[in-house]
């Protein structure tokens, strides 16, 4: 990857709703350039989405949240990849990752009611064959996702008064 298409994508992390000719500008390129490099970054799976980032509670939007640490017995010749493509299957998962510590996986998981949730660990992710042992911790408040943080509090700029 060449110093161009990591400014480019320096600049879509930070936000992806820059407008072409602008991160042309910003990047001292000219639109086809910066447009080919996106094409690029795109074909070559390194740029796999754009979405933005939703404080879901002002929306009004009631799911339950919860990570969930699983210990996997890792199958032969095929280690944890074979595990996570098993659970990345299932629509409740929204992130999967392969930890280091006492679990082996951390699982994002979202679900409409508390019972559902309930429900997907206990029928569906803990009876795999693979899986030893799950610890849930659901997400009671945001505080900040990807960078982003929620409910950013004002500054008081008043001068203070002192007697």
């Amino acid at each position: 990857m060449n110093g161009h298409q990591k400014r480019v994508l320096d600049l879509l992390n930070e936000n992806c709703r820059i407008p072409l000719e602008q991160m042309a500008v910003m990047l001292g390129m000219d639109i086809q350039e910066v447009a080919g490099i996106i094409d690029t970054l795109e074909k070559d799976g390194i740029i796999l989405s754009y979405r933005p980032i939703i404080n879901w509670d002002k929306a009004e939007r009631n799911m339950v949240e919860a990570m969930i640490e699983v210990k996997v017995t890792p199958q032969r010749d095929f280690g944890f990849d074979a595990v996570a493509r098993r659970i990345n299957n299932f629509e409740e998962v929204r992130g999967l990752y392969l930890m280091s510590g006492t679990y082996d996986l951390l699982i994002q998981v979202a679900a409409p009611t508390l019972k559902e949730l309930a429900q997907f660990v206990s029928e569906r992710l803990s009876p795999l064959e693979t899986v030893t042992g799950t610890s849930t911790s659901f997400v009671l408040k945001r505080y900040k996702q990807d960078g982003v943080v929620f409910d950013r509090q004002e500054e008081d700029r008043r001068l203070s008064v002192s007697p």
